[in-house]
């Protein structure tokens, strides 16, 4: 998979897809040097105060290709939040982030770590303490638990794919506020059990459990079906919602069935993922509502901030066309451009479920843009 994300990488460095800043950076904690990257979207300017976003990679995987798999870049665009890919250290060989069980005999202060690319980035730029976030994937949603457990007084709301918690972290859990949680996990995850059945990771079903009786939510959940509009991926997807309806505080599950392990909506379409919505829009909707005090609705009403009705492609890779998915509520024109930036088609999108013939383009990598977006497209053969 690491091949793949950087042939697609370098594939489009002439397009310069991003003219938004990311700056790769380092600070020395626990007497360790470590390594993150910052995503700054062209719409900031240091006037007002931004939300902050972690985005942590999953065991044995690194931050440039949890860039690519798990994006919020274009998000980040759109909402003007600033994006921290940080990296993990080595552990039995593999980057890792230390949540115990699996990490189990790790010394790395993780945390720690996270608390001081917080600090160093809040003293650079104008950040909202109040609205600081964490996901990630796979050891990456068990760190963002781990974070709300033990860094609640900075985080104000995570999300997990494919992730769990250890007994470590639920023992040792400890949140400030109410916090409001994600999780999002495929029924036929083999890397991260949906039911558990091992000692180093609680079950999914225990992990929603905990939360919600955390957060004082209603036992019985909101089930909204999430539609089939992607039959061809050999999965359904339901979104389960437990809500304190005092606090408005929610504890929310996206149960995939027969998903894998893997991240919805990802532009690379591994076997067991997803498309019938984004990960990424998901969760950023779910900050959206909330800061570190709760249930902000002057946040959840903010145009700016919930305006995710984002466009998506279906299938990519794709072998002769692909379907647009999404609210589209104008004509919209869209251009389809090479990786060397010739313009090769153009036309206007004008509905839901409209279809763009790519059946007289070679196989290679292309980039659909409608002027606010842009979406890497891979055709095959």
């Amino acid at each position: 998979m690491k091949s793949l994300f950087y042939t697609l990488f370098l594939g489009f460095l002439s397009i310069g897809i991003y003219a938004q800043t990311t700056l790769n950076l380092s600070l020395e904690h626990d007497g360790i040097s470590r390594d993150y990257a910052v995503y700054i979207p062209d719409s900031y300017t240091g006037d007002d105060a931004v939300p902050l976003l972690f985005n942590f990679h999953g065991f044995g995987s690194n931050g440039f290709e949890q860039t690519f798999y798990g994006d919020f870049r274009s998000i980040a665009d759109t909402a003007g939040f600033i994006l921290v890919h940080p990296e993990g250290t080595l552990f039995n060989g593999s980057a890792h982030w230390n949540v115990g069980g699996f990490t189990a005999g790790s010394t790395t202060d993780d945390v720690g770590f996270t608390n001081a690319m917080i600090d160093t980035i809040s003293a650079n730029y104008n950040i909202n303490a109040d609205r600081i976030y964490s996901t990630g994937m796979s050891n990456g949603g068990y760190f963002s638990f781990l974070l709300a457990c033990q860094l609640s007084d900075r985080i104000a709301a995570v999300a997990s794919v494919t992730g769990s918690m250890t007994p470590e972290t639920t023992n040792d859990c400890d949140p400030q506020h109410a916090m409001p949680i994600m999780q999002i996990h495929g029924t036929m995850d083999a890397t991260v059990l949906y039911d558990g059945g091992v000692v180093w990771s609680e079950s999914i079903d225990d992990v929603m459990n905990y939360w919600i009786d955390f957060n004082d939510c209603d036992n019985n959940p909101s089930v909204q079906a999430v539609p089939d509009v992607s039959p061809n991926d050999n999965c359904t997807a339901d979104h389960f919602i437990y809500t304190n309806t005092g606090t408005q505080i929610t504890s929310e599950h996206f149960k995939i069935y027969d998903g894998g392990h893997t991240w919805p909506g990802a532009p690379f379409n591994f076997a067991g993922t997803n498309q019938d919505f984004s990960a990424s829009d998901e969760i950023w909707k779910f900050f959206s509502r909330y800061d570190i005090n709760g249930y902000n609705p002057i946040i959840s009403t903010s145009t700016k901030e919930v305006s995710l009705e984002r466009l998506s492609v279906f299938p990519n890779p794709a072998t002769a066309s692909v379907q647009i998915r999404g609210l589209i509520t104008e004509a919209i024109p869209y251009r389809i451009i090479s990786s060397t930036g010739q313009e090769l088609k153009s036309g206007i999108l004008t509905g839901q479920d409209q279809m763009i013939d790519l059946s007289e383009l070679p196989a290679d990598l292309y980039l659909l843009n409608t002027g606010s977006q842009s979406i890497k497209i891979m055709k095959i053969n």
